[in-house]
């Protein structure tokens, strides 16, 4: 009897863990079943859909059968950092954003299936290829974007590849530097400077300041381009003057730099549509005014996101309203946030048309645009610089950011500039 019992209550025992490890799989199915089928993207139920530009140019299709890209090589390459690819090379693809939301799942049958799965972005894809061109194999970042409705029309990163060559792509090709990069900003860092000392600075606009090539900042020398002898505020952010931005710095102090590094974001990882950005750095321990002064002039330990310079930029071009940038047409509300105070972003817009009048040779280099700009060419200390051209058009009718970067490239001006202008004089036509 004894026995019986024994076995009795063992059955019974197996049955309830059966019972129970039933019931924890059916609330994990529940919970990750969707996941489990989104595993092997290509094994899915006969799901298809497409991912096209905001005039209908197909980047992307899948079916049951297929998985694949646009017809035209160049504009595959052009595009692979807003795609991405179907294994997830690059984290930053649509592809990799947007797959889950592209597939609908069955608890019943444990598959996924989609009837209609089409996606509109909003990217034009001609100028990206316009952008990919005038990169010319380069390494570096191209961004577009509206600044009125924060729609990004261009998202082109180099080191690129054809998704569908097989041949090994060059060192860098899966990062997104537009997005998953940082970099040593340079003089396109004086634009924060400036918006700290427009705001902390008494009396910023009566000031001078004086240059000579060369300036000792508690023993530590500072050196320029120079010299500039005596120049104004918008003198010296014109001329990029590294002495008079050395002094600005100081005067505006580390507490001031770092709060509006910090409000204007560039400390922050962001999002663009659920993709994340990487985060950028500023000295944030005391480090005396020699130091400062080479952080106010964007070198020291600044890194900066392209991103993150271009939400800076399109908040500038707005009258410090920043409508967040993102990647899908329809569908998506962009948030809204005075990043800048007004009177600041007006004043710094102004101050960035008198550096292309003054200094950019517009007639020449930027024929008919309505440009305010500010290079930076960031010294790396190893007799590289990164190339930078920033900024936006002042036109209703084309209200375009952009930022352009070009890794070790040497001079903004004449590197990064003529990348900008080919990519404007597209957009506005």
């Amino acid at each position: 009897m004894k026995k019986i019992t024994s076995r009795a209550f063992s059955v019974l025992l197996i049955a309830l863990l059966v019972i129970f490890g039933m019931l924890v799989y059916l609330l994990r199915y529940i919970d990750d079943g969707r996941d489990w089928a989104l595993a092997f993207p290509r094994a899915n139920s006969g799901a298809s859909g497409s991912i096209t530009d905001r005039y209908g140019v197909r980047l992307v299709y899948f079916d049951s059968s297929i998985s694949t890209y646009a017809d035209d090589p160049e504009l595959r390459t052009a595009c692979y950092h807003i795609t991405g690819d179907y294994w997830g090379r690059t984290t930053t693809g649509a592809l990799s954003r947007f797959w889950d939301d592209m597939q609908t799942f069955s608890l019943l049958t444990g598959t996924t299936h989609a009837e209609s799965a089409d996606l509109t972005l909003t990217v034009d894809a001609e100028l990206c290829r316009t952008a990919w061109r005038a990169l010319n194999h380069q390494k570096g970042a191209v961004l577009l974007c509206n600044y009125r409705t924060g729609e990004m029309l261009v998202m082109v990163s180099g080191p690129s590849v054809d998704p569908l060559d097989s041949s090994d792509p060059p060192e860098g090709t899966y990062i997104n530097r537009c997005l998953s990069a940082c970099f040593t900003p340079g003089s396109v860092f004086k634009l924060v400077t400036s918006a700290a000392a427009i705001e902390t600075v008494p009396n910023m606009d009566t000031r001078t300041f004086f240059c000579e090539n060369e300036y000792e900042i508690a023993g530590v020398p500072i050196k320029c381009t120079g010299p500039h002898y005596t120049q104004t505020f918008e003198q010296a952010l014109a001329n990029s003057c590294n002495i008079a931005f050395a002094q600005i710095a100081v005067k505006v102090g580390q507490p001031n730099m770092i709060e509006h590094v910090r409000r204007y974001g560039f400390l922050d990882a962001h999002e663009l549509s659920g993709i994340p950005t990487a985060a950028g750095t500023y000295p944030l321990d005391f480090v005396g005014d020699p130091e400062l002064a080479w952080s106010g002039i964007g070198q020291s330990t600044d890194l900066i996101n392209p991103y993150a310079l271009l939400r800076y930029v399109c908040a500038i071009a707005n009258h410090g309203l920043l409508v967040e940038p993102h990647l899908l047409l329809h569908g998506e509300t962009p948030g809204r946030t005075q990043l800048v105070e007004a009177d600041t972003a007006d004043r710094l817009a102004a101050m960035m048309n008198y550096n292309v009048v003054s200094h950019y040779e517009p007639e020449v280099n930027f024929p008919g645009l309505p440009l305010c700009a500010k290079t930076g060419t960031a010294e790396l200390g190893d007799g590289d610089s990164h190339a930078w051209f920033v900024g936006f058009l002042n036109d209703e009718a084309h209200p375009y950011a952009f930022v352009v970067l070009v890794e070790r490239g040497g001079s903004g001006l004449r590197v990064a500039g003529p990348i900008a202008n080919a990519l404007l004089q597209a957009a506005v036509k």
